[in-house]
Formats: C-alpha cells, structure tokens, sequence
C-alpha cells in the first residue's frame, strides 16, 4: 500500500485554519488514523476515523474521510504555537480496537 501526504511542510499563522491531505492506494482500507509527533517526542495518536465514517470532530480537529476517492484530510482549527509538529496519516485494512 502506498500512503502519501501532502503538502510536506505547512507554515501556518496563529489562528489561522491548516490542512493536511493525505491518499492511500488499497481501497480495502478501514482504519486511518492521524499520528502527531512533537519535537523531541515519540508519536502519539492525535485522531483516527474509520470507513464507515465520513467525518470526525474533536475539538479544534476534523477528519474527513472520501473513501470513493481514497483521500482524507486532517483540518486543524485556529492553530495554536502548540499544534507545532510532524504529523503523519496512516491506512490500515485493520482496525484498531
């Protein structure tokens, strides 16, 4: 499966909104989750949808989910100096539990 993210690097003002997008190539993918890995840090899970979801909201985050075109996106709402990182998306034919 390839993955692929983009844009690669985003600069963002404070209070601004961001976007991450992100594709995927196995159509048999169910899971997908958004991992965010701050400077120094491991990564950690920040947000995940599955299938059969088109959107998810938590807090100032969004996933949206167009399976039809094997895409989703991670929208990040008014940024904050603390949004500051490395965010990577991920599919799995798998779910998480």
């Amino acid at each position: 499966m390839v993955v692929e993210q983009r844009p690669s690097t985003l600069s963002v003002r404070q209070e601004r909104s961001s976007v991450i997008n992100c594709s995927y190539s196995d159509s048999a993918s169910e899971y997908f989750p958004w991992y965010k890995q701050e400077l120094g840090k491991g990564p950690r899970l920040l947000i995940d949808i599955r299938s059969s979801m088109v959107k998810k909201e938590d807090q100032r985050l969004t996933v949206l989910l167009n399976r039809t075109a094997r895409h989703l996106s991670l929208h990040i709402a008014d940024t904050q100096p603390e949004d500051s990182a490395v965010y990577f998306c991920a599919a799995s034919t798998h779910c998480s539990p």
